[in-house]
C-alpha cells in the first residue's frame, strides 16, 4: 500500500510540475522494496553532479526517497583522490560512489569495490554499447556508466580575446595572474604532458619530472590552482582562462555569456564517471535500487540536463527534447573530435613519483 501511495504521489506531480524541457512522467521501480523503507543510503558524488530541484527540475534524491522510503545521505567530493582517501580511511561507509575510470581501476585492484549484477538492473539496457567493456571494467562487473566528458580550456573572450587553441595558452605571459590550472595531480600533469608530447600513463620518472618542471614554470603566471572554485572565478571575471571539464563550461556559460571554450590541438583527456558500490557497503539491495533509479529515462534526462556532461544513456541521446541534443561541444562531429587519451591506474611506484612531484610543484 505504501508503494502504491508513493507512486500515486509521483503521478500527481506529473500534473503539477514541469521543467528542464520535459514533463514529469510516472516513475515505477520493479520489485518489492517495501522492506527497505527507513534504510539510510550513503551516496558520495562529485559536486554539482545530480539534478537537485532548481529551476523546477526533478530533485533526484528527493524523488528516490519519496518513491522508496529510503533516506539518501548525500555528500560530495571535488577530486578522485579526495574520494579515494575518504573510502580508504574507513571513517565513513558509503553505499554508492561515482569515481572516474582510472580510480575505478584502482579501487577494483585494491578489492575496494563490490560486484554489481547488471543483469538484475531493469534499465541497464539503456547504456550505450560504446561505454561497456571499457579497460577499467572489461566485464561490466563493478561499474555502471553515469557521465562522459572531455577536458578543454575555458576563456573569457571579452577579457583576453581569442587565445591560441593550445595547452600552451595556460603558460602565456599575456594572461599573467588571470590563468588557472587544476588542483589535482593527474589533470594538472596532463596539461603539461600534452605540451611535451608525453603519454599520460608513462611510467618513466624522467618524463614526470619534465612535466613537473613545466608546471613550475607556469606558476609565475598562475593566479591559482582550482577545482570547483573555477565556477566563481570564471563566471565573475576574476580569472580569464583555465582548464576544466566541457560539461561544466556549459553551466558556466549560462551565467556568463562572455565565456568560450576549445579542445587543445595537442589532444586531451577523455573520461567516464561510473556508479560503483564500495566493498564496505552495508546496503547492497538499496544501492542497486538507487542505480536502477538513476537509469530511469526521466531521471537520466534530468541529470544529464542539469550536469551538462555527455550522456552514455541511449534514451537521453535519442531524445530530441534533450537540452543538449547533438551539442557539438559534448558530442563533436567525427572530423572535430580531438585526439583523446584515458588515464589508467598507475603502479604504486609511478604513483608515488608523481604525487611527490606534485607536492614539490605546489611548494615551489
Amino acid at each position: 500500500m505504501k508503494r502504491i501511495l508513493s507512486l500515486l504521489l509521483i503521478l500527481a506531480l506529473c500534473i503539477s510540475l514541469s521543467g528542464c524541457g520535459y514533463e514529469y512522467a510516472e516513475l515505477e521501480l520493479e520489485g518489492d522494496y517495501s522492506g527497505l523503507e527507513g534504510t539510510v543510503l550513503n551516496v558520495y558524488n562529485w559536486g554539482e553532479y545530480i539534478s537537485e530541484g532548481s529551476d523546477d527540475c526533478i530533485d533526484t534524491n528527493l524523488e528516490f526517497e519519496r518513491i522508496t522510503g529510503i533516506k539518501v545521505n548525500y555528500t560530495t567530493f571535488d577530486s578522485n583522490e579526495v574520494m579515494y582517501s575518504q573510502i580508504k580511511s574507513g571513517g565513513v561507509t558509503f553505499d554508492i560512489v561515482i569515481p572516474s575510470d582510472y580510480m575505478i581501476e584502482r579501487l577494483k585492484n585494491e578489492n575496494m569495490l563490490r560486484k554489481i549484477d547488471v543483469s538484475s538492473l531493469k534499465n541497464y539496457h539503456y547504456i550505450d554499447e560504446a561505454y561497456k567493456n571499457l579497460y577499467f571494467d572489461p566485464n561490466n562487473e563493478y561499474s555502471v556508466p553515469y557521465n562522459v566528458g572531455m577536458v578543454g580550456v575555458i576563456y573569457n573572450r571579452r577579457l583576453i580575446g581569442e587565445p591560441e587553441h593550445s595547452w600552451k595558452a595556460l603558460w602565456d605571459k599575456k594572461y599573467k595572474d588571470m590563468s588557472l590550472n587544476f588542483s589535482n595531480p593527474r589533470d594538472a600533469f596532463m596539461t603539461a604532458q600534452f605540451i611535451l608530447g608525453i603519454d599520460l600513463n608513462t611510467t618513466k620518472k624522467a618524463e614526470w619530472e619534465a612535466a613537473a618542471e613545466l608546471l613550475k614554470k607556469q606558476k609565475k603566471y598562475l593566479q591559482s590552482y582550482v577545482m570547483d572554485e573555477i565556477y566563481g572565478k570564471m563566471e565573475t571575471g576574476e580569472a580569464a582562462i583555465g582548464p576544466y571539464y566541457a560539461g561544466d563550461f556549459l553551466t558556466m556559460q549560462e551565467n556568463n555569456e562572455d565565456l568560450d571554450f576549445f579542445y587543445p590541438k595537442e589532444g586531451t583527456n577523455i573520461f567516464v564517471d561510473s556508479i560503483c558500490i564500495p566493498s564496505t557497503s552495508k546496503n547492497y539491495e538499496a544501492a542497486m535500487l538507487y542505480i536502477d533509479f538513476l537509469l530511469e529515462p526521466d531521471i537520466a534526462l534530468a541529470n544529464a540536463e542539469y550536469i551538462g556532461y555527455a550522456s552514455p544513456h541511449t534514451a537521453v541521446l535519442q531524445n530530441p527534447d534533450y537540452y543538449y541534443y547533438q551539442n557539438k561541444i559534448l558530442y563533436p562531429d567525427k572530423e572535430d573530435m580531438p585526439k583523446v587519451q584515458y588515464y589508467h591506474d598507475m603502479d604504486s611506484k609511478t604513483r608515488l613519483i608523481y604525487e611527490n612531484l606534485w607536492i614539490d610543484v605546489k611548494l615551489h
